[in-house]
């Protein structure tokens, strides 16, 4: 299958290569000219052949608006635009509105695997109308990873990003238990070797998970996490799904707590914030600070 990746950052850069390693022609554009392989996105469009798809992965908000704007121009009727971005689900209903005043179809992916999504694959959460997700089944079968799970089409219209930002929300409270549990065993006397206790956890316990797997790699290489600052951003999905449960009512104290902890984690250096850096780091390559 053929399609357009607007976006070659660390995810949609990975993507591309394993859309292309499965077979799948590409054409990847990106604002930086040694990343892309067009000049421009109309020139991406112009090496496509309808119906065409192109798959947008750039920062939430204002970026993916002003994409969206501009291939709202220069795609045409039974076109499609998928976008795998961060973005809020209810812009999607937006961008589904406005691509549908042109015969366009929108599908929104929320797509969880990070840096390590070019060799173990990526969980899909997609939400559409069923003729425009079924168009994509080749492009998810081929990024999702092996085996029968890892794809859903969730719903209608943001129903996949409303899920990765549920997704997330989860993901925010599990690092900050494991993050509680790792400062509580370093303030021990008894406890000498907190990273073979993690490392212990992996096989045979309740708790054993990726993240877990993660917060042992980070430990391999830094064992007291010295190097780090106690600093920890948010994507913004963290407030999205906090948002959204005060408007369901939705009693969400664990990730509403792990939410609060990282804007705690801005005031002081946090011992716990730490782990959870570290492990952002592991999981997305996401940014870090170190204490020099």
């Amino acid at each position: 299958m053929q399609i357009g990746l607007v976006g070659l950052g660390k995810m949609g850069g990975n993507m591309r290569e394993r859309l292309r390693n499965a077979g799948h022609t590409v054409v990847g554009y990106d604002t930086n000219p040694e990343l892309s392989d067009v000049a421009s996105l109309a020139d991406l469009v112009d090496q496509l052949d309808a119906p065409r798809t192109v798959w947008v992965m750039v920062p939430a908000g204002r970026p993916t608006q002003l994409v969206i704007d501009q291939l709202g121009s220069l795609l045409k009727p039974y076109d499609t635009v998928v976008d795998g971005g961060n973005s809020r689900w209810t812009d999607d209903e937006q961008h589904a509105k406005e691509l549908g005043a042109h015969g366009i179809g929108f599908v929104d992916a929320g797509v969880s695997g990070g840096v390590w999504g070019l060799k173990n694959g990526y969980a899909l959460m997609v939400g559409g109308e069923k003729e425009y997700v079924d168009r994509l089944k080749p492009i998810f079968e081929a990024l999702k990873p092996e085996g029968p799970y890892g794809y859903v089409h969730a719903g209608k219209v943001g129903a996949g990003h409303f899920a990765k930002m549920v997704h997330n929300g989860i993901e925010y409270a599990m690092m900050q238990a494991y993050a509680e549990g790792w400062e509580l065993l370093e303030k021990v006397e008894s406890v000498d070797n907190v990273r073979e206790v993690f490392r212990s956890w992996q096989e045979g316990t309740v708790i054993r998970s990726w993240l877990l797997d993660l917060a042992v790699n980070a430990l391999d290489e830094d064992e007291h996490l010295e190097k780090l600052k106690g600093f920890a951003q948010d994507s913004g999905e963290g407030r999205w799904t906090v948002e959204a449960a005060i408007d369901h009512a939705v009693p969400l104290p664990a990730i509403t707590t792990s939410l609060f902890a990282r804007f705690a984690s801005r005031q002081d250096d946090s011992p716990q914030m730490k782990m959870i850096a570290a492990l952002r780091n592991q999981f997305g390559g996401h940014a870090v600070e170190s204490k020099e």
